[in-house]
């Protein structure tokens, strides 16, 4: 099965792991879902950031 990830720093889709561990996000499913990280990025920090205020 294909892994697909997200290189923050260059902005590319890969397909497999191609660059550092550090530059990318990963794994995804399909290719589509690989070109949304940062969107899915985005959505996580903020539910975090909605659990975190509903903790304290």
């Amino acid at each position: 099965m294909t892994q697909w990830w997200y290189n923050h720093r260059t902005g590319q889709v890969e397909e497999g792991p191609q660059s550092l561990g550090s530059d990318r996000d990963g794994p995804f499913a399909t290719r589509e879902e690989a070109e949304r990280a940062p969107q899915i990025a985005r959505e996580r920090a903020r539910r975090w950031a909605e659990e975190d205020a509903a903790d304290r």
